[in-house]
């Protein structure tokens, strides 16, 4: 049994306890210590850190266009320009993309104001490392070129390039050809600037990470090495598909790209193909930062599977030297500079080679004049 004493002797010591614990609490270093243990065992709180990686104009995280603000247009004071930083501090790493309905080229061209005619820009306070030219081959594309351009154009511009956007149009209702279009881009395109890189882009590819930079390495690089339609997976090593860029010496090198695909398929085996063949690797992104997002869509009227592919495909090395940009024949129709992108509208002809368009048909003055006559008036 207990005694009373014993009783008062342990309260006591209860007390002394809790007034040294009191103590300990109330000073300053003992209590960083607390909170620093606390922080560690306590849940992550998603909402509290999106918070605190907000822009200090409080765009949300991934947002292509959270660090345009910070781009202003030449202020030029007579003194000397220096290098742009060799790393963008405007880079911000992944995006999110998504495809709103009711997009317009003029609500792009809005968000854009820094992008000059023809779809160039160039940084305003320091002198670009790198100029880059993207050239995408296209024909009745025109919804997914406005998501593209809506994504590409601050994508790039966070990069701090001297970049122009072409895109090539296929004239004609003949079977569409990929490869073609971008021998015609290449020559077009160097004919305007001495371009040190070239991007060759579908136009339904999407990039997700602004750390994909669309500069040119020592070797051809596959910038598309990981497609949501893929699972994000380099599908095989010999792959070059989508998104890929070249320095103008390694597009000659390897002859350029073959002008004889027609149809859906097996040139951008060729093409890689090609880099191996011309003695060259292909360099790749890491599978984090080379994300792209596909618009999903159903293969192109004009557009068809090539059937003859894997018979052509197992002749390049045989043919690569022979056809090439140094065979590449088409015809500029016209040339557009648009606010967003330049318009290069080639007809590259048919499989039997470069044959004029057959003519529009034309309706006689006559004929207009009583097609004039014999329309009806809107009621008043």
């Amino acid at each position: 049994m207990i005694s009373l004493q014993s009783k008062w002797r342990y309260l006591f010591m209860f007390l002394g306890i809790q007034l040294v614990v009191m103590a300990l609490l109330s000073r300053e270093g003992y209590q960083k210590r607390v909170s620093y243990f606390i922080r560690i065992f306590r849940k992550s709180d998603p909402a509290g850190a999106q918070a605190q990686n907000r822009t200090a104009t409080d765009v949300p995280v991934g947002n292509v266009y959270a660090n345009l603000s910070r781009l202003s247009k030449a202020e030029t004071d007579g003194g000397d320009i220096f290098y742009c930083p060799k790393t963008s501090p405007l880079l911000a790493g992944p995006i999110h993309v998504s495809f709103p309905s009711g997009l317009t080229l003029a609500e792009v061209r809005r968000k854009n104001p820094l992008v000059e005619r023809g779809g160039r820009y160039r940084p305003a306070n320091c002198e670009a490392r790198h100029r880059t030219a993207v050239v995408i081959p296209h024909r009745h594309r025109e919804h997914h070129l406005r998501f593209l351009l809506y994504y590409l154009h601050p994508f790039l511009q966070r990069q701090q390039l001297n970049y122009a956007i072409y895109v090539i149009h296929q004239a004609g209702s003949y079977t569409f050809n990929r490869a073609k279009l971008m021998n015609a881009g290449f020559r077009e395109a160097m004919r305007e600037e001495d371009w040190d890189c070239l991007f060759f882009h579908d136009v339904d590819l999407i990039p997700e990470d602004d750390r994909n930079t669309y500069v040119c390495d020592a070797n051809p690089k596959h910038a598309a090495i990981a497609m949501d339609k893929f699972g994000y997976k380099l599908p095989y090593q010999m792959y070059f598909g989508g998104v890929s860029a070249l320095t103008p010496l390694h597009y000659l090198k390897m002859n350029g790209f073959p002008n004889n695909y027609w149809g859906w398929g097996g040139e951008d085996d060729d093409i890689g193909v090609r880099v191996s063949l011309a003695g060259m690797s292909i360099s790749r992104p890491s599978l984090k930062v080379g994300r792209y997002k596909m618009i999903k869509h159903k293969l192109d009227k004009g557009n068809d599977v090539n059937p003859k592919r894997f018979n052509m495909l197992a002749k390049t090395r045989h043919t690569w030297k022979l056809d090439g940009m140094n065979t590449a024949e088409y015809e500029v129709l016209s040339r557009e500079y648009l606010p967003l992108y330049t318009n290069i509208t080639v007809h590259i002809g048919t499989e039997a080679g470069l044959k004029p368009l057959p003519p529009r048909p034309t309706v006689p003055i006559s004929a207009k004049a009583s097609v004039k006559a014999a329309t009806p008036k809107p009621d008043k």
